[in-house]
């Protein structure tokens, strides 16, 4: 992993235990495999204790490692880390996404309510009024009660949102080819096509995993279709939507949208989207941030545990599903 990583993920406490749980030294991170110290560590594991910068696990990181076993990932999505050489060896993976998974969920609640609420325009408004306003008579249709959110992805943050969504009186509907009728039910939501989803909702918010197959899923025509109004919010993967055509509509004044991901990830210096009054855009925050990755570091210290107990992974990462999650 990046080196700096490492006391954000640790404190001394998770620390102390990880050397309870294994024969390890905490301040050895593998950068170069050509050092002779790290080779030699790398030789002797057991179990990798990974997070983001590891590189992939290819086959000659493998080679050098004949006694691995394990892999714990202490953050989300695996794809740029697992090689078919793993798989091959039998390696058991775990990965962090379902603890990196509530922190997104909880930035995508705010953002869903907040939205409703129309908080940016109310916000530049009262700079403008600074004082005694009739905000009642002016905003009657103002509010989340009864409101349609779209949920594209029933993954493991678009589960999470709906459980978080759930003491709120709010219809969700639901597009993932995935999801069965009976599956969104027991999920309390109704599973829609893409096209009516975008179409009768007030706000949509994505969860799709980065795929061929949903690249530029929200394109021109989709984002159309949307309420003169409705917020789009995107914590998933910038890919997703149309850049171009949100961009048209966001600059209209048509649509609203709350972006933490973006196609390119960091739009130029000079692009509008910086100064829109209906856009909240974040540079890729929603995922573990700050003290947050201290849940990564403490979920892959549980994964740890169940390891040293014999246990199976409670969070295993299994081949056939890789190319239906992020």
């Amino acid at each position: 992993m990046d080196p700096a990583l490492l006391p954000s993920l640790f404190d001394e406490a998770a620390l102390a235990r990880l050397s309870e749980l294994t024969d390890t030294t905490p301040g050895l991170i593998l950068q170069d495999l050509d050092q002779p110290d790290q080779a030699a560590a790398l030789a002797r594991a057991e179990v990798l204790l990974a997070c983001w910068g590891c590189p992939p696990l290819d086959e000659r990181l493998l080679a050098a490692a004949p006694n691995l076993r394990a892999v714990v990932y202490a953050a989300g999505s695996v794809k740029g880390l697992v090689t078919d050489a793993c798989w091959q060896r039998g390696i058991q993976i775990s990965s962090g996404a379902a603890a990196n998974a509530l922190p997104v969920a909880e930035y995508t609640v705010a953002a869903i309510l907040l939205s409703n609420k129309n908080v940016l325009a109310i916000r530049d408004q009262y700079r403008g009024v600074r004082g005694m306003h009739d905000w009642r008579g002016q905003l009657h249709d103002l509010g989340n009660y009864r409101r349609t959110i779209g949920i594209v992805g029933a993954s493991l943050i678009g589960r999470r949102v709906i459980e978080l969504l759930r003491p709120h009186d709010l219809q969700i509907l639901v597009h993932d080819p995935y999801l069965s009728d009976h599956e969104a039910a027991q999920l309390g939501v109704r599973a829609v096509g893409l096209d009516e989803l975008c179409s009768a909702c007030d706000v949509v918010t994505l969860h799709a995993p980065e795929l061929p197959s949903t690249q530029g899923m929200l394109n021109k025509g989709r984002l159309a279709l949307m309420r003169d109004g409705a917020t789009l919010i995107n914590t998933a993967r910038g890919s997703l939507v149309d850049t171009d055509a949100l961009t048209a509509e966001l600059v209209s004044g048509r649509l609203r949208a709350v972006l933490d991901h973006l196609e390119p990830e960091v739009p130029d210096a000079d692009s509008p989207l910086y100064d829109l009054p209906n856009l909240l855009l974040t540079p890729h925050i929603a995922g573990s941030f700050g003290n947050e990755l201290h849940r990564l570091g403490d979920r892959a210290l549980d994964e740890l545990a169940r390891y040293t107990d014999g246990l199976p992974m409670a969070q295993a990462v299994h081949p056939d599903r890789l190319d239906r999650i992020a």
